[in-house]
């Protein structure tokens, strides 16, 4: 029986950490986006929300899901202790439902940072990769294998 197989979700533990130091004047803007992959076939498509600092580009937040709504609000959920007063995002309409017009900016010029880090995970992690024969055959492998990658990599923790 693998590790994975053994795993319990009660018996996983999770720690939130806050990415950056102290804050600064411009750290509380944050750039938002999405992107899909998928799980055994094209259909079944699983999303990679994720939340960068606008200014130093590191990942703040990150969640796994389909492309609703609540999904949106798990991450900006995880956003909250970071007191972030403007978003940086596209034109997708959960942003637009959820966030404030005040703290919201819509626009491909401010999203730049975060369209990169898509571009380097897609490059990276070949189950991103929109035409591939390397995919996830559970949502389970998929959210772990990607998650690690991001925990490793953008946070620093050894895994």
């Amino acid at each position: 029986m693998s590790v994975l197989e053994q795993l319990k979700p009660s018996k996983v533990e999770v720690e939130i950490r806050l990415a950056l130091g102290p804050q600064k004047q411009h750290e509380s803007e944050s750039e938002l986006d999405e992107m899909w992959s998928y799980v055994a076939k094209k259909e079944e498509q699983r999303w990679l929300w994720h939340a960068i600092d606008h200014h130093s580009g590191k990942v703040l937040a990150y969640v796994f899901g389909n492309h609703k709504d609540e999904v949106f609000l798990q991450l900006k959920a995880l956003l909250e202790p970071f007191g972030i007063t403007c978003f940086y995002t596209d034109g997708w309409g959960a942003y637009e439902r959820n966030l404030e017009s005040d703290k919201h900016v819509v626009g491909k010029q401010n999203t730049q940072k975060i369209e990169n880090k898509h571009l380097n995970l897609r490059t990276r992690i070949k189950r991103l990769v929109r035409k591939t024969i390397c995919f996830s055959k559970t949502i389970t492998m998929h959210d772990i294998v990607i998650g690690l990658f991001i925990n490793r990599y953008e946070f620093g923790l050894s895994v």
